[in-house]
This record gives C-alpha cells, structure tokens and sequence, in this order.
C-alpha cells in the first residue's frame, strides 16, 4: 500500500510511520513542523524515518489549500492516515485561531484531496475530549457528545461531522478514531506525563489540577499503533439498507467511529505515584484547581473495536512510564 501520514513528524504520526515501513508499505509523510513544542524533537523523530527507502517526507501544511490540490494531483495513495492536528486543550484558549486553521480548514483540504482522487479509507484522530461534559462512563461510541467544554474538543467533534457528510455524499470509507491520553517514548512535551517526568529529573516542583482528583484512561503509544493500523486494514462497510432502517439512520455512509483506550481509568495521584518509583525520587507538589476545559475523568469502553478488529489495548500504566523514562534520560543525556 501506498499511505499517506500526515503528521509524520509527530508522536503518532512517527510510530505508525515505523510500523508501516517495517511492514513493507511505502509512506509519505507530512508535517508543518510548527512550534506549538520541541521543533527539534519533531526533527529527530523524522531522522529516525529519512533512511528508510519507502519513506518520502514533504513539509506541508493542511491550511496551505493549493499545496494539498497539488499533493493529491501528484501522488495516489491508497489510505490515508490523518493525524496532524492543532493539538491541546488549554492552547485552544489562548490561539482559538490556530485550531481553525489546522483542525478545520486543513481538515476541508484533505477530505477534498480524498475525494478527488477516490482514497480507498481515510483514518481520522478524533479525540476523547469529543465527550466533554458527559458524566457517564465509560464513554461509548454511542453517547451523545454535543456538549464539548474547549474549543479544540469542538474541532475535533466537528472533524467527526464534516467526515461523516463526506462519507454520506460521495461513499467514501472514513473511519474516526477517538484516541485517549496516548503516552509513551519521543511522546510530546505539553503532556503531563512528560512534564512530571521533566521537573522531577531537574528538582522543580509538578503542578497537581483538581487537587489531585481526576482519572485518565492512559493509553501506551503501541497500542494506539495496533488499533490504527488494525482499522485502517478493514475499511468500513456501507450497512444494508434493512440496518439502516433498524439503527433509524436515512444513510448507508461507509463511516465508523472507534474509542482507542485502555479502559482502565487511572487516579492522577497513583499516576504519580508510579512516575516516582519509575524516577526513583518523590515529587514535590503544588495542587492547583482544575484548568478550564480539563474533565474530571476519561474511560473508554472499546468493545467495539475488539468486536471489529479483535484488539483492546493492555499494556500496563508501569511498564509504559517505565519505557517512557528510559527514553528520558537516554534522549536528554
């Protein structure tokens, strides 16, 4: 297959390329390289990719509309795999702008770069934050998820509706995939996994929100890959008509939505706790109210992806920090 990944520079774009390649596809791959964190950590994920033979990069942006004509008129790719984004929820507050851009007028681009060109699947990142203020858990696909509390849950819901009306119009296969607090090694430097780490390794104190009450469903970076490259090897199928009626749906979309976690919400104090015996020293902290547009808890029921594709993620929260701090100090000396 020929796949292209956008967002190959950044924490999933970057394994799932790995995977791909080392599977035998060929991958191109692109990225604006923005500076929202590290540019430096985004180049030397990259330098991991550039020798493979099968792996073509381009620096793009998604907002750039005649850059996206001109990357579909000249490559025919047989799946896209769609993770660049405007990522985090607090950013979204101070540059709403930025989400825009990237997460909705580049999102337009590239569902009409698919279009024209008849990709046989594109895979989305959607986002747990899609659920917003839903108090029921764990969170399914089927929920009602009109109540997002930040712009870039917005985004990503709305990212979810334009792919839907695509799917419906043109009968393209679409599938989004609502990952859950991924982690892991070269993971990104916004996420709190990777700050505690960062300012327990330098003696400064971590920031605790909601006083410490809160629960995530932590989600390792393999298993994310698993499930992406599970879902992007079974296009979804239109449902018969006889369903459709049955489901009250008046379309027979090619479409599928998917959680991606490790159902097993996780207590932001036992988080911390395990970051301690990874790092070998306590942190020191500072409990602070909960910021605008966290959520008090994310849990993911994933039945629907083991039903479909036969996998759930596993892989215990230890052995992830564990792997994550290793990289660590290896990458940062």
């Amino acid at each position: 297959m020929n796949v292209l990944v956008t967002g190959a520079a950044g924490f999933v774009g970057f394994f799932l390329s790995q995977r791909l390649l080392a599977e035998g596809e060929t991958v191109y791959g692109i990225d604006n390289l923005n500076d929202y964190y590290d540019v430096q950590l985004k180049k030397d994920r990259l330098a991991q990719l550039l020798p493979h033979t099968s792996f073509t990069f381009q620096q793009l942006d998604l907002a750039d509309r005649q850059g996206m004509i001109e990357l579909f008129e000249q490559h025919s790719f047989d799946a896209v795999v769609h993770l660049a984004a405007q990522a985090g929820v607090r950013y979204s507050i101070k540059n709403p702008y930025a989400y825009s851009d990237s997460n909705l007028s580049g999102f337009i681009n590239l569902l009409e770069g698919c279009r024209h060109t008849h990709v046989a699947h594109l895979v989305f990142a959607s986002s747990s934050s899609v659920y917003g203020a839903n108090r029921q858990v764990p969170f399914a696909v089927t929920d009602n998820v009109d109540r997002p509390v930040s712009l870039y849950a917005a985004t990503k819901k709305a990212n979810e509706l334009m792919a839907h009306a695509y799917s419906h119009l043109y009968s393209l296969p679409m599938t989004g995939l609502r990952f859950f607090t991924v982690y892991g090694p070269w993971g990104r430097p916004d996420m709190a996994y990777f700050k505690f780490v960062q300012a327990i390794a330098h003696d400064q104190p971590i920031e605790v929100y909601n006083h410490g009450k809160m629960k995530r469903d932590f989600t390792y970076i393999d298993d994310v890959v698993e499930g992406v490259v599970r879902v992007m090897r079974q296009p979804p199928q239109p449902p018969t008509l006889e369903a459709a009626i049955a489901a009250g749906l008046n379309t027979q979309a090619p479409y599928k939505i998917y959680n991606i976690g490790n159902h097993n919400p996780v207590e932001l104090m036992r988080f911390i706790e395990v970051i301690e015996t990874a790092m070998g020293k306590p942190a020191e902290k500072i409990f602070r109210p909960m910021q605008p547009g966290d959520v008090p808890a994310t849990y993911a029921d994933v039945d629907d992806l083991m039903a479909d594709v036969g996998f759930r993620p596993d892989t215990p929260l230890e052995v992830g920090i564990q792997n994550f701090v290793r990289w660590y100090q290896t990458y940062y000396a």
